[in-house]
């Protein structure tokens, strides 16, 4: 159904095949089919997640799979009835996305630019993909996924195709475009179908690959692997966007969002510039009493 319906990608699959198992360990071992689990059982397991030291996020996730589980036997007449209808969610602190400072991503363009510190054969792949990904915010997977005709013409315009199969169209800055001409003009592998080839030009490059090349990116820039994911960049554009001025629809269209509640995470950096507004022309504020 995830993959029919909902064009679910091999990572959900993932995490929901992993997630879905764990529970069936504990039903099992409570004597009960984990389709037919009920709802004390449930309780014990989400209980048990604490104690095992898993985080309040965790928890989450694992009971929404849960959810998504038995609404789906409901609606298939597998059961009649819903065992985690009851249930409360874990409370989780909201957790504020890890961003980049503007100067760091400049670092980290310069760590990858020509004549710079990164290996040769890294260099230009590195700094097409890092452009692209905060010029656009695009997701890991949307980046590793495109084709290379995507940026064929000149139009300033880059078709993308999200989660759920769903496609939006973004704004691709020249500097991106460049730095992408730029790798495919220093690509020695055959031609490939792909922007960002694999070591086998017949496939995309891995989540894998791109992880170590970001990495020495990092390492040259002097930013920690910690600090430093594909995702972090998406975070860095979202963040950077509505520090300049964009508004939370702008942003959502552009990343791509179903829901804007989940645009709404980045609602700390509108919190912020509208402090800095105040504090900077009220009338009562330091900076603008005379």
């Amino acid at each position: 159904m995830l993959v029919a319906e909902r064009g679910a990608s091999a990572n959900t699959l993932k995490a929901y095949g992993a997630d879905l198992a764990d529970f069936a360990t504990h039903a099992q071992a409570a004597g009960e089919r984990p389709a037919a689990a009920c709802t004390a059982t449930v309780r014990d397991y989400m209980a048990g997640l604490g104690r095992r030291g898993l985080s309040a996020r965790t928890a989450c996730r694992r009971l929404s799979c849960l959810r998504q589980f038995f609404l789906h036997l409901l609606r298939e007449g597998v059961r009649t009835d819903d065992p985690c209808l009851l249930l409360d969610a874990p409370r989780q602190a909201p957790a504020l996305p890890r961003h980049l400072s503007e100067a760091e991503v400049d670092a980290l363009l310069a760590a990858c630019a020509e004549g710079g510190p990164m290996a040769p054969q890294r260099q230009a792949v590195a700094r097409a993909a890092i452009e692209i990904l905060y010029a656009t915010g695009l997701r890991i997977s949307e980046l590793l996924a495109l084709r290379r005709e995507a940026l064929s013409g000149t139009a300033p315009m880059l078709l993308v195709r999200g989660k759920g199969g769903r496609e939006r169209v973004v704004p691709l800055s020249d500097e991106a475009r460049e730095a992408a001409d730029a790798m495919l003009r220093d690509r020695a592998a055959p031609a490939s179908p792909w922007l960002f080839a694999g070591r086998d030009p017949r496939r995309p490059l891995s989540r894998q690959g791109f992880d170590l090349i970001l990495a020495e990116a990092g390492r040259c820039a002097g930013i920690p692997a910690a600090r430093l994911s594909p995702h972090v960049l998406r975070h860095s554009f979202a963040s950077h966007m509505l520090a300049h001025g964009a508004d939370l629809r702008a942003l959502q269209t552009l990343l791509g969002h179903a829901d804007i509640a989940t645009t709404q995470i980045y609602t700390h950096v509108q919190a912020e510039r509208l402090a800095r507004l105040v504090e900077a022309h009220h009338p009562l504020a330091d900076g603008g009493a005379g």
